[in-house]
């Protein structure tokens, strides 16, 4: 496959700053979201702008005959006051220009080239929606990376259930006439108290986190309502899905010791687990490696979820990480300082040849159609087993 030819690196680096000069929260991305619309309908993609019924998605495709379907994820949204601290900017811009330089490049190869626009990663999570309804059905894989101060390989995310309990009780003096109160935060402690043991019996690799988000106005005054929010996290969906059973019978108890009305809800989009294909990613790794980039490391533990976790469980999908970092350099996502990292030279280099490795791992998809049946195998197998 031949380089990145400079008009296009050029156009690249643009988008990359236009979008780190224009951040742009969940849902409210319209000038990013527009700008990599613009750029893929110049290069002869065929755009729908507010995919199914996102204002900020989108959905690009470019078809030349009948071949595997191969879809790229963009993310571009930002976090409030520091912006594009997660490097958002870069990312989007990341798959956009690999669909774009795969295209141009096909040559006689056969298939179909996706981009879908992902809009509030950081807060929503639009992939949730999108694999709900659909949106990658008919993909046959699905390939997304993140900038960080190292090059590390797709590795596992946590399943995500936010869960918010409500408490009712009965306000009443709590010098004159305690007995005649029911007691809501006292529920709401039970709660966490009943949490608290519970994660004795867990298996190590779950999470589950909580605050208490209202638990009265006055110490003299029995509190009739009290609010709890809790992330309960597992590294399967199996196990995530009992979790959260035993951290709701927590809070029923609670509830039911205190003599407290429960409401029992999901305040945010809950995330599947991130089930990597190593074949996907092998050969995203053979294909960094002609470009240069050989130091690459292997997933730890899982650190955190991810909306990428759904699309994995529709298609075979990978979510690895790249290094946009002077040699030295470490700086966290989510700050400033690596925000700013997003324009430097290191960033435009690591952009280049990762374009170029996602175009490549693309087109070799779409030639060799054994490589498409072993990743297809492995994730027809994952799925079963998770």
């Amino acid at each position: 496959m031949n380089c990145i030819d400079k008009h296009l690196k050029e156009e690249l680096f643009a988008l990359n700053r236009y979008i780190y000069e224009h951040p742009e929260l969940g849902y409210a991305e319209f000038k990013s979201s527009e700008a990599h619309v613009e750029l893929l309908k110049k290069h002869g993609f065929k755009t729908e702008y507010g995919y199914m019924g996102i204002q900020t998605g989108f959905r690009a495709e470019y078809t030349n005959g009948a071949g595997p379907t191969v879809a790229y994820l963009s993310e571009y949204d930002a976090l409030p006051e520091v912006g594009h601290g997660c490097g958002h900017n870069i990312m989007g811009t990341l798959s956009t220009g690999a669909a774009i330089h795969l295209k141009e490049n096909l040559g006689d190869t056969k298939g179909r080239i996706i981009v879908i626009g992902t809009p509030a990663e950081e807060t929503d999570g639009a992939k949730v929606r999108y694999a709900a309804h659909g949106a990658f059905d008919d993909v046959d894989v699905a390939l997304i990376s993140h900038p960080f101060y190292k090059n590390v390989k797709s590795g596992i995310s946590f399943a995500l259930k936010a869960l918010r309990f409500t408490f009712t009780g009965k306000a009443a003096h709590a010098a004159a006439a305690p007995q005649n109160g029911i007691n809501a935060l006292d529920a709401c402690i039970s709660t966490f108290v009943n949490i608290g043991l519970l994660r004795q019996q867990i298996v190590p690799t779950a999470r589950i986190h909580g605050i208490i988000k209202n638990g009265g106005t006055t110490a003299n005054t029995i509190p009739d309502f009290a609010c709890a929010e809790f992330y309960v996290r597992a590294a399967s969906k199996s196990y995530l899905k009992e979790l959260a059973r035993k951290v709701c019978a927590c809070a029923k108890a609670g509830a039911a010791a205190a003599g407290a009305g429960l409401e029992i809800t999901e305040y945010e989009t809950g995330n599947d687990n991130l089930l990597t294909n190593h074949t996907l990613q092998e050969c995203l790794c053979r294909n960094l490696v002609k470009v240069g980039i050989t130091n690459i490391e292997e997933a730890g533990e899982a650190n955190g979820s991810t909306d990428v976790g759904d699309v994995s469980h529709v298609c075979p999908t990978i979510h690895p990480s790249f290094n946009i970092m002077a040699p030295g350099e470490q700086y966290s996502t989510h700050t400033a300082e690596f925000r700013e990292a997003t324009l430097r030279q290191p960033a435009k280099e690591a952009l280049v040849k990762n374009v170029c490795a996602l175009a490549m791992t693309g087109k070799e998809i779409m030639d060799d159609p054994q490589l498409l049946g072993k990743i297809k195998a492995e994730f027809k197998t994952a799925v079963e087993n998770d």
